[in-house]
């Protein structure tokens, strides 16, 4: 009888043990994102591109305004982007990092977003959240909206 009291000690402790280091892992992979927002929550997101007209997306129900229907997904998805570091925006030139004017500015509920050139080393791009700055990878860029495909036949 003892032994069992202690043999369920035990599996308790480890239990314990596994549920805590779960929740450090994630408040650590929450602290290494672009953002807190959660891609699941966004109701409204905006965008502008260098040289192209800007959009908004609302979420209605499960679905999103606009013709675009893939494009809004994607683009929320964007707040959980994997950063490599963050530094002061006060460290560095906003020009010589393609970040005054952005290449591109997204806003997922009010939380702003500009992305801006590749990094000189790495495959990282800069990204500035607030008055941070951020290194993340160079593919994690809003994607360009989805253009009519030309005929394929003369008319």
């Amino acid at each position: 009888m003892r032994s069992r009291i202690i043999g369920m000690a035990i599996v308790l402790a480890l239990i314990g043990a596994v549920a805590w280091q779960l929740h450090v892992d994630d408040a650590d992979g929450r602290a290494h994102t672009l953002t807190s927002v959660d891609p699941a929550t966004v109701q409204h997101i905006d965008i502008t591109m260098k040289g192209l007209p800007a959009q908004r997306f609302d979420r209605q129900g499960d679905s999103w305004s606009g013709n675009d229907q893939g494009r809004p997904v994607d683009l929320a998805q964007l707040a959980q982007t994997p950063v490599t570091e963050w530094k002061p925006a006060s460290d560095f030139d906003l020009a010589k990092l393609g970040l005054a004017p952005p290449l591109a500015v997204l806003t997922l509920d009010g939380t702003r977003i500009e992305y801006g050139d590749l990094a000189a080393l790495g495959r990282q791009r800069y990204a500035r959240v607030g008055d941070r700055i951020a290194f993340i990878p160079a593919q994690a860029m809003p994607r360009a909206p989805r253009t009519q495909a030309l005929p394929t036949q003369p008319m």
